[in-house]
């Protein structure tokens, strides 16, 4: 049984890293704004229908007002506003640093059940944090953006892609904390995804009618290679990720289900050297481990 659950927790990684790889590409094509909308366009029905094999109806129909509401927020803060900042952070400073700094988000999420769910910090979790951190900060010091931004030399860009990736991560913790307080009493994990991304399409779609930028996401539809990229994304995320997400911490200890789940960024940095064609330093290895150690350490002890 583990052994099923430990290789469905790689391959979320490994989906997390495609996606992040296809939606820097089609990004670069079409905006990650209109990338961020259309996934989540094309992600609805095809959580409708796996959820109608699931549970013989395409949708949660009978969902509690209050769980609705906590779900809604999740995907606002979650889908809407933390990945529109992570995607606009993968094209400033390229998949594999965004994707390192959200190993943020464990480190988030429990500090954020500490101040609002009163659950409790061990000194080793502590400790755990500040490690990841120490990380992530030891690479991003470093300064090695893309290719691109590094010859242009453009800091600001750099600053702001940086700033734009942990404003990602906080969002998706916050987006959790609220996804946890939706799937009280044993709530479906799957039936709580739908609602969440239906939620945010909802959202980005009357924002798109108000702003008027409806035209442009319709127009990036058109650009072929760009909404193979998304579509290949949104079913390898949302989808795909999900199901094998919830395999993983059902036949695996949550611990190294997370743990395997979060090699997201030590996938990237051989993707990130040979096609984006990034200068993999010693020390952007070492510190994307000793980051992964760090959450290692929170999930297990």
């Amino acid at each position: 049984m583990g052994v099923y659950g430990e290789i469905a927790a790689l391959l979320t990684a490994v989906c997390w890293a495609f996606n992040s790889v296809v939606f820097t590409m089609a990004g670069r094509r079409v905006g990650a704004v209109t990338v961020n909308t259309l996934r989540l366009w094309i992600a609805v029905p095809a959580l409708v229908l796996l959820h109608g094999l699931l549970f013989s109806t395409p949708f949660p129909l009978a969902i509690e007002p209050r769980r609705l509401l906590y779900l809604g927020i999740s995907g606002l803060v979650g889908f809407v506003i933390g990945d529109a900042m992570l995607f606009e952070s993968f094209l400033l400073i390229g998949p594999r640093l965004a994707m390192l700094l959200s190993l943020l988000v464990p480190v988030c999420g429990a500090f954020l059940a500490w101040v609002f769910l009163g659950e409790t910090l061990r000194i080793l979790e502590i400790a755990s944090m500040l490690l990841t951190i120490g990380g992530i900060a030891w690479v991003v010091a470093e300064r090695t953006a893309p290719e691109a931004a590094r010859a242009a030399r453009e800091p600001r860009r750099y600053r702001l892609g940086v700033l734009l990736a942990v404003g990602g991560a906080v969002g998706q913790a916050v987006g959790l904390l609220f996804s946890r307080l939706g799937l009280a009493g044993g709530y479906s994990a799957i039936s709580a995804t739908l609602v969440r991304v239906s939620v945010a399409a909802l959202l980005l779609a009357l924002f798109s009618l108000f702003t008027g930028t409806l035209s442009r996401h319709l127009a990036g539809m058109k650009d072929r290679s760009a909404l193979l990229q998304i579509g290949a994304g949104a079913l390898t995320g949302p989808a795909l990720g999900v199901v094998l997400s919830l395999v993983a911490i059902t036949h695996t200890q949550i611990g190294v289900a997370s743990t395997l789940m979060s090699l997201t960024p030590v996938l990237l940095l051989p993707v990130s050297h040979f096609l984006f064609k990034e200068r993999i330093t010693s020390r952007a290895i070492i510190g994307t481990l000793v980051a992964l150690l760090g959450v290692v350490m929170l999930f297990l002890f």
